[in-house]
C-alpha cells in the first residue's frame, strides 16, 4: 500500500512536469531529455532511440512479453484555449493542461504499474515505452522500434478510453480522385463538362455499402469531404478533383476498397497512404479470456492510435475520455490515473497467468 502511494504520487508529479514542456509531434526532445532523467533518477534503466524512451524488465524465465505503449506527443494547441495550455498544475484533483488526457495520464499510469508488477516480481518480460510522433505517425515514432524491441505476445495501447477495452480499432484511407472531361466555352456549350462525369461517382459514393460487417466496429465508413474543379465562370472543367475519407473495418485491406472503387467509378483513384490498417484482437487471443474475468467493458474505437503500426495482438486502453482529446481545456483526474494504475496492473496479472 505504502509502495502504491509512492508511486501514484510519482505519477502525478511527473505529469504535472511534463505537461508544462511543450512536445508536438517530431518535437519531443526536450520532454524525452525530462523523462530519460527522472528514470534515471529512480534508479531504474532507460534506453532511448530518437525520442522514444523505454524501460525492459526480463526475468530469466519469461515465457511472454507484454509491451506497455504510450505516447508523449501533442496536437497543437487550439486557438479556445482560454488558460494556458502549458502552464496547468493540479487543483482541486483536476489538472487542465494539453495533452494531460492525450496521453501523458496513459504515460505515467502505465509506468507506475510497470514498477509496482516489476517489485512484485512479475515473472513475464514488460516493456513500458513512451513514444514518439503519434499524433501524425511519422517514421521516428514507434515504427522506429519494432526491429528493436522483442515482439509483442500482447500490446497495450495507453489512450483515454475510460480504462475499457477497444478491441478493435478502425483504420484510415485518404482517396484522391480526379475524372477529367474537356475544356470549352461555356457560352457555345463546348466541351465535355467533368462535374457533370464526376456526379456519377459521387452517387455511387452516396450509397456504396461493403458486405463485411464487423461485430464491433460495423460497417465500412466512407464520406466524401473535398471537391474543387474549374476557375472561371465561362469555362467547362476539364477536370474535376475529389478526395474521400474512408475509415476500414477488420475485414478489408486499403487494396480491396481501392479496387472495388476504382471498378466501380469513372475516376482515376490514388490512395495516399496504406500504413494505418484496421486493427483487431484475435477472438482466440488468451486476452479474451482476461477480459471476461475481470468483466470488463469491451468496444470498437473509431479513432486511430499507434495500434495501427503494431503488428502485434493489442488493446487499446487507458485513462481519460477520448472526447477530451484535442480540444481546448483538455484535463484529467487524479482518481482517473489512480484507477488506471490499478486497472493495469490487474489487467496484466491476470494475464500473465494465462497458459
Amino acid at each position: 500500500m505504502l509502495l502504491f502511494e509512492s508511486l501514484y504520487n510519482d505519477s502525478l508529479n511527473l505529469l504535472e512536469g511534463l505537461l508544462h514542456i511543450e512536445a508536438l509531434s517530431g518535437k519531443e526532445k526536450k520532454k524525452a531529455d525530462v523523462l530519460f532523467e527522472q528514470l534515471r533518477v529512480w534508479g531504474l534503466n532507460p534506453q532511448r532511440l530518437e525520442n522514444n524512451v523505454w524501460l525492459d524488465f526480463h526475468p530469466p524465465h519469461a515465457t511472454k512479453t507484454i509491451w506497455m505503449h504510450s505516447h508523449m506527443d501533442t496536437v497543437p494547441a487550439t486557438s479556445s484555449w482560454e488558460s494556458k495550455p502549458f502552464e496547468g498544475n493540479w487543483y482541486d484533483g483536476k489538472l487542465i493542461a494539453l495533452g494531460s488526457n492525450d496521453a501523458g495520464a496513459s504515460v505515467v499510469s502505465m509506468l507506475a504499474a510497470f514498477r509496482l508488477l516489476v517489485a512484485s516480481e512479475f515473472p513475464e518480460r514488460l516493456i513500458w515505452v513512451a513514444g514518439a510522433e503519434e499524433e501524425n505517425s511519422r517514421p521516428n515514432g514507434i515504427s522506429s522500434l519494432l526491429n528493436i524491441l522483442p515482439p509483442a505476445d500482447l500490446a497495450l495501447i495507453g489512450e483515454p478510453t475510460g480504462m475499457k477495452a477497444a478491441v478493435a480499432e478502425r483504420g484510415l484511407m485518404v482517396v484522391d480522385g480526379v475524372v477529367y472531361g474537356k475544356a470549352g466555352h461555356a457560352a457555345r456549350n463546348e466541351g465535355d463538362n467533368s462535374i457533370y462525369k464526376a456526379m456519377a461517382d459521387i452517387d455511387f459514393y452516396r450509397r456504396v455499402r461493403f458486405d463485411k460487417v464487423s461485430d464491433t466496429l460495423g460497417e465500412v465508413g466512407l464520406n466524401l469531404t473535398i471537391i474543387h474543379a474549374g476557375n472561371k465562370h465561362n469555362s467547362i472543367p476539364d477536370a474535376c478533383y475529389y478526395t474521400l475519407d474512408i475509415r476500414l473495418n477488420e475485414h478489408y485491406t486499403h487494396d480491396e476498397v481501392l479496387h472495388y472503387l476504382q471498378a466501380n467509378t469513372l475516376g482515376e483513384l490514388s490512395c495516399r497512404s496504406k500504413r494505418m490498417k484496421a486493427s483487431a484482437t484475435p477472438k482466440e487471443h488468451e486476452i479474451w479470456a482476461v477480459l471476461n474475468k475481470l468483466g470488463m467493458e469491451v468496444y470498437g474505437s473509431p479513432t486511430l492510435s499507434d495500434w495501427a503500426l503494431i503488428p502485434y495482438p493489442s488493446i487499446k486502453i487507458g485513462p481519460g475520455d477520448s472526447a477530451r482529446s484535442h480540444t481546448a481545456e483538455e484535463y484529467i483526474l487524479a482518481t482517473e490515473i489512480e484507477e488506471a494504475i490499478t486497472g493495469y496492473v490487474k489487467l496484466i496479472s491476470n494475464y500473465g497467468k494465462q497458459n
